[in-house]
């Protein structure tokens, strides 16, 4: 194992279990605030005995049924789960999706999608991640976006993912046994977190996965030049050195993983695009791409999902049901 590798793992071992890393959520009158500093649901101080929430909308197509749920574990801070189950298929796998922080959510009402990602038998689950602009709400300062607070971004919504995972099964409408999820950007970070955490994620799939946190701050694009140094002092780097991918990677080698780079990504520039690679357990378990176009050639033949698809699909179904491309569409 390369050396860095070994001493973040040190490191982000060391970061949480001092006392300077031991930030939490604000206070709430009769909530005990949510720790960030971990990614276990257990240790989190969110309440786990959540009901299931609302169904605020139900649409049923003749390919699909569409529902949104809105669930809420935080003061002020409801999410909204788009789950989409495939017509004639009785408890189908789960896939979730968990794009990059500026996603929008129109996404998961799209017809197409919920076409495309369910075609071949599977549920489709998709939300949004904590502190994204659809869920920022005051009395936050505005100044406040991901990249920013990006501990809580990063803790809360993994915790998210488990509670989402615990209000699946009470459906009972889902093979929850069979659970993927596909994360891009930001979404990949966090999917690679929430995998490490939880067990009940069966396969990963990411695309262009932030992490390796001080080269990425330091080089991505994304971080404005104007704010880039509040986020390469050492309290902050401290504050998220235990939530680092590249730290977690390598604790994935049991199940199924592939992370997609596409290299002329700008997000995540070279030195943390190859530090995530080296993290992997395995080199086959990584793609890449020269650009943009070549990924869309791929997806074209064999939709966004099929990987996942076949990972999940136990070895005696694998030829029960035609896999079909899932075809064009914005993914």
């Amino acid at each position: 194992m390369h050396h860095w590798l070994l001493g973040s793992i040190a490191f982000a071992a060391l970061a949480c279990n001092t006392t300077l890393c031991q930030t939490i959520a604000p206070s709430t009158p009769g909530l005990r605030p949510e720790n960030w500093t971990t990614l276990s649901l257990d240790k989190s101080n969110l309440p786990l005995d959540r009901d299931r929430g609302p169904v605020i909308s139900r649409i049923e197509a003749p390919e699909y049924t569409r529902e949104l749920i809105r669930l809420q574990w935080r003061p002020a801070d409801p999410i909204d789960l788009y789950v989409v189950l495939p017509k004639g298929v009785k408890n189908p796998p789960v896939i979730l999706y968990l794009y990059d922080f500026t996603s929008d959510p129109a996404r998961f009402r799209d017809d197409g999608w919920c076409k495309r990602m369910t075609r071949n038998g599977f549920a489709a689950v998709g939300f949004i991640s904590a502190v994204s602009s659809e869920r920022l709400r005051s009395p936050r300062p505005m100044k406040q976006w991901f990249v920013s607070e990006l501990q809580e971004a990063l803790a809360s919504s993994v915790h998210d993912i488990e509670m989402i995972l615990n209000y699946l099964p009470t459906r009972g409408d889902l093979d929850v046994k069979s659970t993927g999820i596909f994360g891009q950007g930001s979404g990949g970070a966090v999917a690679i977190l929430a995998a490490a955490a939880d067990p009940r994620i069966a396969a990963v799939d990411v695309m262009d996965p932030w992490g390796d946190w001080p080269d990425w701050l330091k080089t991505s694009q994304q971080v404005p030049d104007e704010e880039r140094a509040l986020y390469l002092t050492p309290d902050f780097l401290h504050k998220v050195a235990g939530l680092d991918p590249v730290v977690f990677l390598p604790l994935l080698k049991q199940r199924p993983v592939r992370v997609q780079q596409v290299l002329d990504d700008t997000v995540t520039a070279q030195t943390p695009r190859d530090r995530i690679a080296a993290a992997l357990p395995r080199p086959d378990q990584l793609v890449r791409y020269k650009d943009w176009a070549a990924l869309q050639g791929a997806y074209e033949n064999t939709g966004l999902s099929a990987w996942l698809q076949a990972q999940l699909r136990p070895v005696s179904d694998k030829n029960a049901l035609p896999r079909r491309p899932e075809g064009k569409g914005r993914d």
